[in-house]
Order: C-alpha cells, then structure tokens, then sequence
C-alpha cells in the first residue's frame, strides 16, 4: 500500500549546538515524513563544512530565504537574528518553531501576523516540561505560577542583567540569587538562559503574572527549574534537572530532542498529549 503522507520540507535558522543537531537527525531519516531543505548560519563557509557530512548536503542561504525554501522554518538561533528568520515564515503562512520564546515576546505582533495570514508559530517544550498540564489548567483557571531557576554560575555568564546590575558570579561558593521578577523581565535580561520562562508564561497566565527566581548556585551541575502551580483544577510541582549540552553550558541537552519531538508532530499518524 502507498503511503499518502505528504513530505514536508524543513529549515533550519542557526546552524549552534540546537540547530545542527536537529539537522542532522532530519537529514538521517529519524522523522519519516520530513526532508532537510535549507539551513542559515552567519557564517556561510562553517555551516557549508558542518553539512558536508550529511547523506544530502542542505543549502547554506540567508535567514530571510528559507521561508521560501521550506514548510516548516525552526528557529535555533540568537535571539538579535530572530526576527530575520521568522517574520518571513509568518508573513508566507507557513509554521515556524520558534526555541527563542523570550525573543517572541519582543516580537508578539508576529501573532497577530499569524492570526492574518494562517501561518502557526510553535515554541517546543525545550528546556522545561509539563507544559501540556499549564495549557490545561489555562482552560479553567489558573491562580499563580513561580519557576525557580538554579544554574551552575558558568551558566549564566555573559546576561546582559548580571552586567547591567554589577553582579559577579564568579568564585561564588554559596547560592546567590541574582533576579526576582516577572517571566518577561526574566527573558529581557537573561536573553540566552530562560527561554523556559518565556515558553512558561505564554503557556499559562501570561508573561507578567508568571514569577521567576533565578539563582546562580555553585553547588549544582544541572540546569535545575522547580515549576509550582495553583489552578482551578489542580495544583502541583515539577523539577527538572537538565544536563547543560557541552558545546554550550547555557543550552541544556534536552533541548534539540524537544524540538525533534515537536517536529514530529506534524508528520505522525498518532499524537499522545494535549
């Protein structure tokens, strides 16, 4: 029996840690039903060698090319680039991924461009799980959420909030706490951490009702979140403990297979979760 399942074709914007590692599972048939087409990267001559292994290289194009050269567009990288890769995927009405969820609250009218032209963006549960329970107990209420976050203080190197505030973390040998605020302030400040709290708010009560801690701790090892919830229908707490991905401390491993995970939604005969 022939298969009538139609072939998307998928690209790539930011070729990092996330971004090549998604392409790669793409390219080695691990998603039936999605072909690579494009990737971008600022640098074109390193994308071109990092692809050149592949069983059928991809093409190296600008950010604003590949909503022109695939279906679906998932976007892996900084968040300065963000609107280059995904104002045209929305504007054509074609489905962009988007990790970058902080960068999506700068950029919130690309929903309503969405809503305009039938395009879907979709943020991945990347770093932080459990966000089908926060959708559901969105449907009938939900009274309060915090997201505690500890890093391992190498992690949070580099935050524009650390520099803006005079906050050293090195050398630290006891936890410290170096922000308290809403999910929005936590995305604005920390650009490169706390995607999760992005993705956190936009599921649930919104970005400025979600509160977030983040904590430089020295004593752990993992990329930690402690996610507490009172809803209507339910209450409960997770933790989460992400192995940091060795190319890039602030990133943690789990990160691309959520993104494989969210890709392969769009092609299975079966989906289990809201």
């Amino acid at each position: 029996m022939s298969s009538k399942r139609r072939i998307h074709t998928v690209g790539i914007g930011g070729l990092g840690t996330v971004g090549f590692e998604v392409a790669r599972r793409i390219d080695a048939g691990e998603i039936d039903g999605l072909t690579l087409g494009a990737v971008s990267a600022r640098d074109h001559a390193r994308a071109r060698a990092r692809v050149a292994g592949f069983r059928s290289p991809a093409d190296v194009v600008s950010a604003g090319e590949l909503a022109a050269r695939a279906d679906i567009v998932v976007e892996c990288a900084p968040a300065a680039v963000f609107r280059e890769i995904a104002e045209p995927v929305v504007r054509a009405g074609k489905i962009l991924v988007a990790i970058s969820a902080g960068a999506l609250l700068d950029h919130d009218d690309l929903v309503e461009a969405a809503r305009a032209t039938g395009a879907q963006i979709v943020v991945p549960s990347g770093a932080v799980m459990g966000l089908d329970a926060v959708r559901a107990a969105a449907e009938s209420g939900i009274g309060s959420v915090t997201m505690i976050t500890r890093k391992p203080p190498g992690g949070l190197a580099g935050a524009p909030y650390l520099a803006d505030h005079g906050i050293d973390v090195d050398g630290l040998d006891a936890p410290l706490k170096v922000f308290e605020g809403s999910a929005r302030e936590a995305a604005r400040g920390f650009p490169a951490n706390v995607n999760v709290a992005a993705a956190l708010g936009l599921a649930g009560i919104g970005p400025e009702r979600t509160r977030i801690e983040i904590w430089a701790d020295p004593g752990v090892t993992r990329n930690t979140h402690e996610i507490r919830l009172e809803a209507e229908t339910l209450r409960f707490q997770l933790r989460i403990e992400n192995v940091p991905s060795r190319e890039n401390p602030r990133t943690g491993r789990s990160v691309a297979p959520s993104v494989v995970a969210a890709l392969r939604r769009f092609v299975a005969p079966l989906v289990v979760g809201t």
